[in-house]
């Protein structure tokens, strides 16, 4: 099994393969599935994510009343056409949106890698495949690439904001959105690497710090600039631009910074946004 990205790049250059095809392969043998089954059951979950998306309900609000609603206020902001990101940019905003509020909302969604940072990845990957007319298949793939990109990140790091703050989740899931945006853009490894390398940096020391202990405030908002930020590193990848720290390298700094991160900003909503005047009103018991 693979432990880093550098491994994965040379598994699939070693064999003549793409990411996606390692990563399909490894974790079929694993569980002991044909490789026909594993890739029917990636497409099942993609699935999972367009139908989340398309059930978005307008109406409901989280128990807390924290969250929902916001994704059809920018559905409606969209629709002005006066935008300063551009339709796309707040299609993609929409989506995310609309996700973390499902999830607040106890529907379901796909934990990609986590609930909390369940609109990144669907968010920019229903986008492409709107704008671009990509094939299910090739959205199949490219969920792949980002488990590959996810799974490195877990073993090397963290995926979960009670182990290393919201970078771990946020800046995976943005991490996982960039590579596999990379992919369906035509990127090589290296370009797939680097985009990855540059939506994880941009939001490395990232709190985990929810008002009331609920995966609402500021999560909810969070996964928005979790999409749009894979939007640009896929961008400057694309570009020729490279992370000057390799992919690899920045993934262990954000476990070192998830070490020394403590507990108040990490999943336990006593420190941050949580701890505000504002935020206080909302700690459970009050």
């Amino acid at each position: 099994m693979y432990k880093s990205l550098q491994e994965l790049c040379e598994i699939a250059t070693e064999q003549n393969k793409k990411i996606y095809e390692v990563v399909l392969e490894e974790d079929c043998h694993e569980r002991g599935i044909p490789v026909e089954e594993g890739f029917a059951q990636v497409t099942k979950v993609y699935q999972a994510m367009k139908e989340a998306d398309q059930e978005y309900d307008a109406g409901i609000t989280s128990t807390s009343k924290l969250a929902g609603g916001d994704g059809e206020k920018l559905r409606q902001y969209r629709e002005k056409e006066t935008s300063l990101c551009g339709d796309f940019v707040v299609g993609v905003m929409e989506k995310a949106v609309k996700m973390g509020e499902s999830n607040a909302c106890m529907k379901r969604i796909v934990a990609s890698p986590t609930a909390g940072s369940c609109g990144v990845v669907p968010a920019v990957l229903l986008s492409l495949q709107e704008r671009f007319s990509y094939s299910d298949e090739e959205m199949t793939k490219a969920l792949l690439v980002a488990a590959g990109i996810g799974g490195v990140i877990a073993s090397r790091a963290f995926i979960a904001g009670a182990a290393g703050g919201c970078q771990a989740e946020i800046g995976s899931a943005s991490a996982m959105a960039a590579g596999a945006a990379a992919y369906l853009q035509g990127g090589d490894m290296d370009t797939i690497c680097h985009a990855a390398a540059m939506a994880l940096k941009n939001l490395l020391g990232l709190a985990c710090d929810p008002v009331g202990g609920l995966v609402e405030v500021p999560c909810v908002k969070r996964n928005v600039i979790g999409a749009t930020s894979a939007l640009t590193a896929t961008d400057m990848a694309l570009a020729g631009i490279r992370s000057k720290i390799p992919p690899d390298e920045v993934i262990d700094a954000m476990r070192s910074i998830g070490v020394a991160m403590p507990s108040c900003i990490k999943e336990t909503g006593k420190g941050g946004l949580a701890m505000t005047p504002e935020g206080q009103k909302y700690m459970p018991g009050v």
